[in-house]
């Protein structure tokens, strides 16, 4: 007749310790109908009819009448289990997600376009500005197509609008 070893007997018994820790877990169901595994209570919120599993009776969380008072549903429209969500209702919230989403997006196009065109104006206007101030002799086309040069008074009056529309860049 053999012996077991000392060693393989006690790391068997710690094996089984363990393994007798696992099932001490909780088992239920959220409200999406999922179920929920965990080594801790479920929370309070957690109606009892939908808890599956929980160990033993000494591992059971105490009930308290302050908990119970507060996990009350506020309205009778939660207190009813919510069902899972069907197939067609799952399809429309995507849709309805997708549609928002893209709605989004266009939106921050639009807006991430519209500061790309603010930026270009701005530093056209700069340029525009530099080259007034410059001095320099600076001509435009009139109704008939010739060119006509700007005197100072135009100038100036175009060093004005340039500096409004800078006004809007900083």
């Amino acid at each position: 007749m053999q012996f077991i070893p000392v060693k393989q007997l006690a790391a068997s018994l710690v094996l089984c310790a363990f393994a007798s820790v696992a099932w001490a877990q909780y088992v239920w169901t959220d409200e999406k109908g999922a179920k929920q595994f965990s080594d801790m209570p479920p929370p309070a919120s957690v109606p009892k009819n939908r808890i599956l599993k929980q160990p033993g009776g000494a591992f059971a969380a105490p009930v308290t009448a302050t908990a119970s008072a507060s996990a009350a549903p506020a309205n009778a429209d939660d207190a009813a289990p919510k069902t899972p969500l069907s197939t067609a209702e799952k399809n429309a919230d995507f849709m309805k997600r997708r549609t928002e989403q893209a709605e989004k997006d266009k939106k921050a196009a639009s807006e991430a376009q519209a500061a790309r065109d603010k930026a270009q104006n701005c530093d056209k206007a700069r340029k525009y500005q530099s080259a007034l101030a410059s001095g320099q002799r600076m001509a435009s086309t009139d109704s008939n197509g010739e060119r006509v040069f700007l005197e100072d008074e135009q100038r100036s009056r175009e060093m004005r609008e340039t500096n409004r529309i800078l006004a809007d860049c900083k």
